[in-house]
């Protein structure tokens, strides 16, 4: 969860509220005019004050100041002043405040406060310290860092960011701890919002230091539940079937044939007013069991205003016949196209040209290893080697060279879902977890990828790539809702979306 203690949501084309994030690089940019008039104690002051009040905030929640006890794991630079700082002033409101320092010398302004105010110096955290705050490394550390052993059971605050997460890409070379909030300055940092720095972050709130002004360069946005649920807004009183939107969904096959129901079924909860399957009798008659609303039919004529093509479409002669007819109805109509699983083994260079050329809004959902095919198959020039490194260690990068390469939104699947336009904008959402690692569940979120381009045509979401995070932000939730009643499969997802749609 983001808490945003200054100013760090801003409107997007007056539509939508986003929360944004900013490389650790362009934030210490950023602070550079100020640092070089002069300003860096009056930076360090209000970091230390922004991570003091969230400290005693915590503290305050299990009872008197007096008698807790706060330790700081303090670096030699300005991350370790900022925790010194801090330390300062909690100890001058009753708390006890011990600083372990982590290298060979120290902050001199900080120690100096912490000292004046009857703090003291440690060689190791004391048994009894309550909360630990984590200021040993800061935006620019590079590297694998191995934490010290702690006492069980501590609380820890980071002060910026975990010690170890790179503020750019979220990577986490080495050894963390993992905090339970953390406290960071001037802006989000995108590290703490990809894979394992989401993860090691816990809880992140933002605390102003004067350096917004400054940013320039957004590195990815986030979208928020209002955001999301704007996309998949209850229907017009006036609203009919056709338009709620119509999505056609050409999945599933003899060998497959329940990728077909999973598609269909959280499209239906997803609130369309029609879904049109096309595909052989048996993925036919297992949707129609379930969902006997649905249209069905061998072919792709109807009145699909988008279509999603791929789930357990295999690899035979026959899918790639269903493939083509997918992709020549979507060129002739310049209609919106999910191309998932299969699909991103069947499509070529030259589908994605005439899609393109079409004015058709594509999104791509890989995985790592599907994205990895998919680059080495249609882009082997950007495939060196060296991409399966970056898919890996910087999700967010991977993503922007594909969708650049490809001319076409992708949505790489993770432990933090990426979507990144053609342009370089991107979304990272975190609502799900680990419980969507399960059969079947990417075909659930195709299926609602497919009803988010076909309920919003909105000319400044034209090209797919909202759609896409607003339907990765509810996979997630629908997911850990899920989750909440034990272990669960893909097929009770569509319930779900439902419930949470509805709240």
């Amino acid at each position: 969860m983001i808490g945003v203690a200054t100013e760090a949501r801003t409107a997007t084309d007056g539509k939508f509220d986003l929360i944004h994030a900013y490389t650790g690089a362009d934030v210490r940019a950023a602070e550079k005019p100020l640092l070089d008039a002069g300003h860096g104690d009056v930076l360090m002051r209000r970091a230390a004050w922004g991570l003091a009040v969230e400290v005693l905030r915590l503290l305050r929640s299990r009872g008197p100041l007096a008698g807790q006890t706060v330790a700081a794991l303090v670096g030699t630079g300005n991350n370790g002043g900022d925790a010194l700082w801090a330390l300062s002033l909690l100890r001058h409101r009753g708390v006890e405040a011990v600083a372990v320092p982590m290298g060979e010398r120290l902050h001199d302004a900080g120690r100096d406060a912490l000292l004046r105010a009857g703090g003291r110096l440690a060689d190791q955290v004391p048994e009894r310290t309550t909360l630990l705050i984590d200021g040993v490394l800061g935006t620019g550390a590079r590297g694998g860092w191995e934490p010290p052993s702690i006492p069980s059971g501590l609380t820890v605050v980071a002060c910026d960011l975990p010690s170890g997460v790179n503020a750019d890409t979220g990577e986490v070379a080495g050894g963390v701890i993992p905090a339970e909030l953390t406290v960071t300055f001037g802006a989000l940092k995108t590290g703490l919002v990809v894979g394992a720095g989401a993860q090691a972050a816990g809880r992140v709130e933002v605390v102003d230091i004067g350096v917004e002004p400054d940013l320039e360069l957004l590195d990815v946005s986030s979208l928020e539940s209002d955001d999301a649920l704007a996309v998949f807004l209850p229907p017009a009183w006036n609203a009919h079937k056709y338009s709620r939107g119509v999505l056609g969904v050409c999945a599933g096959s003899d060998q497959y044939p329940g990728a077909a129901v999973l598609v269909c079924s959280t499209a239906i909860a997803s609130g369309l007013g029609m879904v049109q399957y096309a595909g052989p009798q048996r993925p036919v008659d297992l949707v129609l069991t379930a969902h006997p609303e649905v249209v069905a039919g061998p072919g792709v004529e109807g009145k699909a205003q988008a279509w999603v093509v791929g789930p357990g479409l295999g690899s035979d002669e026959e899918a790639q016949s269903r493939f083509d007819e997918v992709i020549g109805a979507c060129v002739d109509d310049g209609l919106p196209l999910v191309l998932d699983a299969s699909a991103l083994d069947l499509v070529s260079v030259e589908d994605l040209q005439r899609l393109r050329g079409a004015g058709c809004p594509v999104v791509l959902t890989p995985h790592q290893g599907e994205l990895l095919r998919l680059m080495d198959r249609l882009v082997p020039q950007e495939t060196d080697g060296a991409f399966a490194d970056v898919a890996k260690a910087n999700p967010v990068a991977a993503a922007r060279t594909a969708a650049s390469a490809l001319s076409a939104v992708v949505l790489l699947k993770g432990p933090t879902t990426v979507c990144a336009a053609p342009d370089a904008k991107t979304f990272v959402q975190n609502e799900g977890g680990s419980e969507l690692a399960t059969a079947g569940t990417g075909d659930c979120l195709a299926g609602l990828v497919g009803s988010a381009l076909v309920r919003t045509q909105r000319a400044e979401l034209t090209d797919g790539l909202v759609q896409a995070a607003a339907a990765s932000w509810l996979h997630g939730k629908a997911g850990v809702r899920a989750a909440n009643g034990g272990p669960f499969g893909a097929s009770v997802l569509a319930d779900s979306v439902r419930r949470t749609l509805n709240g």
